[in-house]
């Protein structure tokens, strides 16, 4: 094997607070996936992030894929806040480190764990170029009537306004979609759905995020898996003031105890489904109520856009759960929107079709590839500091 063909292998990593998953590309001829998986129990069973990285590392020995990480064209780390600093993949240097460590307090949970990555594979391969992707980054070209809260500007001065998540999925579901139209994206106008544990959608114009229903945290916009969404805020001061509530247990309430969860007692969809079929009135509730608050997002971006070419259906609940599509996709026959059901219900591949033939509005379902979408952006970084 030569050395340049060495040197195209691009480690893609997620380093959370209790694991780390990685994706290892060659991008000597495309987007080549060598190897992929995921570490746990980071911080616990494991003592470091380096003992995860010793055990990825033996893995790919054993694969016969790579030898040892100073081998790699470069790396390639999903980092969740980056503020309203960048909108695209940077190489990461001393000012970025600086950057991320900044954004802690918007993302106490994640920040933290993604710099840890970056510092312990700098540790153990310290001349490999490595990039940061930004989760918030492809938001960034938001209008400030999105992206501004209706409060004093000191305080949007200092950090509080809205950021948008997911972004590397919705910049992925962008390019795929345009892809299977047959289009540019920026000859497009799409409302991308993200439904998962975490769920979010997006207002896509001509290319570019214009609308997102996440905000300063990912606890705003739709219903979630255990996450409340929104909420009126008076119900916050309500539970301090009336419950004794302080604000780790409002935090504990409102990201671990609400959503789907709350509704039903399971953040699990295809639990809900079964239970509904079951005849299981408070699980039908929260499928519902879940797929209400999707299409009414969908309404409000309609407006925003104009005009829409299409609807894009992704994440775990949204590629995988044809009930939710069909409900959420109910009653809008009058916007254009009309799914397919015999479509609909096949068995899924990983981008399907599933408009009807009178839909003015393509629907279709489309796993996400927010590994591929990362070792996208990195290449377009990585040449310049090969060149220096």
């Amino acid at each position: 094997m030569s050395s340049e063909h060495k040197r195209k292998k691009l480690f893609v990593l997620n380093c959370g607070s209790s694991s780390i998953k990685y994706k290892l590309f060659d991008l000597a001829d495309g987007y080549t996936p060598l190897s992929s998986g995921i570490v746990e129990e980071i911080g616990d069973a494991m003592q470091s992030y380096e003992e995860g990285f010793s055990i990825i590392m033996q893995k790919l020995r054993d694969e016969g894929v790579l030898e040892d990480f100073g081998e790699l064209w470069g790396a390639a780390h999903r980092v969740v806040h980056g503020g309203s600093k960048y909108e695209k993949a940077v190489l990461i240097d001393d000012a970025v480190l600086s950057a991320i460590r900044a954004c802690i307090p918007l993302a106490p949970l994640h920040n933290p764990a993604n710099l840890e990555g970056i510092m312990t594979l700098r540790k153990l391969a310290p001349q490999l170029p490595q990039v940061a992707v930004f989760d918030t980054a492809f938001h960034q070209s938001m209008p400030p009537e999105a992206y501004r809260y209706a409060l004093p500007e000191v305080l949007e001065e200092e950090g509080v306004r809205r950021y948008g998540f997911h972004g590397i999925s919705h910049h992925y579901l962008t390019g795929r979609a345009a892809a299977l139209m047959g289009k540019a994206p920026d000859d497009l106008n799409l409302i991308t759905i993200h439904l998962g544990n975490g769920a979010s959608v997006t207002a896509v114009e001509k290319g570019r995020s214009i609308d997102t229903s996440m905000g300063m945290t990912p606890l705003e916009g739709l219903v979630m898996g255990t996450r409340c969404g929104d909420l009126d805020p008076g119900i916050v001061l309500w539970l301090c003031e009336e419950k004794g509530m302080d604000a780790r247990d409002v935090d504990t309430l409102l990201n671990r105890r609400s959503g789907l969860k709350g509704l039903c007692g399971t953040n699990d969809m295809r639990r809900i489904v079964e239970r509904m079929e079951e005849g299981d009135a408070e699980a039908a509730f929260a499928f519902r109520y879940f797929c209400r608050r999707v299409r009414k997002y969908i309404g409000a971006y309609m407006v925003l856009l104009g005009s829409v070419d299409a609807v894009i259906f992704s994440g775990g609940i949204g590629a995988h759960s044809r009930e939710v599509r069909e409900e959420v996709c109910r009653g809008l026959e009058c916007f254009g929107m009309e799914i397919d059901t015999e479509k609909n219900r096949r068995n899924f591949t990983d981008a399907m079709l599933i408009s009807g033939e009178k839909s003015r509005i393509v629907i279709a379902a489309i796993e996400t590839d927010e590994e591929w979408q990362m070792a996208y952006e990195s290449r377009r970084v990585l040449p310049e500091c090969h060149r220096m």
